[in-house]
């Protein structure tokens, strides 16, 4: 399941208010200034900080 692109453009990195992207995969939202990824589960990004996981 994705997500659309006009709930993508509203959202930002909780850490640094950035602006987020779409991972290839689609299964997450990539933070290129704080090079961290939110996780989507079941469609729904999970935008918390703690659970972000870093750019390999």
């Amino acid at each position: 399941m994705t997500i659309s692109q006009e709930l993508i453009d509203i959202l930002a990195c909780p850490q640094c208010k950035g602006e987020v992207t779409l991972d290839v995969s689609g299964t997450g939202l990539v933070c290129a200034a704080c090079k961290l990824i939110y996780e989507i589960r079941e469609g729904i990004p999970v935008m918390l900080a703690e659970e972000a996981k870093p750019l390999v």
